[in-house]
């Protein structure tokens, strides 16, 4: 069966309400949830950006059934990955075994910070290639030594370690990350239902059954008039594709470079408003695509959180299960 998730949007809301809205959503049966991991919000009027992985070690202990994911974490820059990998092995075991890392190469938005330079997209799929063996490393146990191009690693080794080994889903967009990345991870994350992403990350993965991991955002509200404003104040960012995203360098690039963006553009490419049918739509895209689980954005969820999951347990969640093959 499809699986439904929600995603705990750093940039959009507060630590202790992303903590509040991971139970909420536990308890209106989500299946698992994702949290991003941002310096910076896309746009300002978003307005936060807490440190997702102290948020976390703070979700394990809110929730106690949904799976929780990473979406995503860019072990290159900001992040060492021997780091990384000590990260997540705790909220591994915080949530007792709950728990899936998602990584990226990541954005420039949030990169830019530690003052290393942005590099070339090649660069970052080498320096996430290079990252994702020690991960896989650490996490098999033992010291880990390594030199390579871009990370050194002297005799590390992860003394806490879950009994599930933590799973490692990696972001693509196309045929070279896809090649580059199936081989070393665990299920794959795409933002777009690409039905060409899954055919040819089952084939360079060579395994059955790999998860596939999708993302869609969605703007509940009574009034479809009040949903579209919202959508496009917090959320026109996302039309820009994955290639202009990563290379943006701040809130104030994203705003100039989505100044022209339309109400009734932003409007027409999410579905916004009280209705169920074209959230289902617009998901179903996804499981026709051949991805096996979805998690939801609800753009601005601050407004109106308690609606929101209302409407998710009450309505939303029971026809995405109706409509979804099993």
């Amino acid at each position: 069966m499809v699986g439904f998730g929600y995603t705990l949007m750093t940039e959009q809301s507060s630590p202790r309400d992303l903590v509040t809205h991971s139970a909420a959503a536990e308890r209106a049966g989500f299946d698992f949830e994702v949290m991003s991991d941002h310096y910076f919000p896309w746009l300002k009027e978003q307005g936060h950006s807490p440190y997702a992985w102290s948020v976390l070690g703070a979700v394990t202990q809110a929730t106690q059934r949904v799976e929780l994911m990473t979406y995503v974490t860019a072990p290159i820059m900001r992040y060492h990955p021997a780091v990384v990998a000590q990260k997540a092995a705790t909220i591994g075991l915080l949530s007792q075994d709950r728990f899936t890392l998602g990584v990226g190469s990541g954005e420039n938005l949030n990169e830019h910070v530690v003052g290393a330079g942005w590099p070339p997209v090649n660069v970052r799929h080498e320096m996430l290639s290079e990252a994702l063996r020690i991960i896989r490393s650490l996490f098999d146990g033992g010291y880990v030594n390594f030199a390579g191009s871009h990370y050194r690693v002297d005799s590390a080794k992860l003394w806490d370690l879950p009994g599930r080994r933590v799973p490692i889903a990696t972001a693509v967009s196309g045929d070279q990350s896809i090649h580059r990345f199936a081989p070393l991870s665990d299920a794959m994350i795409a933002v777009e239902p690409n039905d060409a992403f899954c055919r040819e990350w089952d084939s360079v993965a060579n395994r059955d059954a790999t998860r596939k991991i999708g993302q869609i955002p969605i703007a509940w509200d009574p009034d479809r008039d009040a949903a579209v404003r919202r959508a496009w104040e917090q959320f026109r960012w996302f039309a820009g594709g994955w290639k202009v995203n990563a290379e943006l360098p701040g809130p104030q690039a994203f705003a100039a470079a989505t100044q022209y963006a339309r109400l009734e553009d932003v409007g027409s490419g999410i579905p916004c408003g009280p209705d169920v049918e074209p959230i289902v739509s617009a998901v179903a895209k996804f499981w026709e695509a051949g991805f096996t689980d979805v998690a939801l954005v609800q753009v601005g969820v601050d407004k109106d959180p308690d609606g929101f999951f209302r409407f998710a347990e009450n309505e939303l969640l029971p026809a995405l299960r109706e409509a979804a093959p099993r």
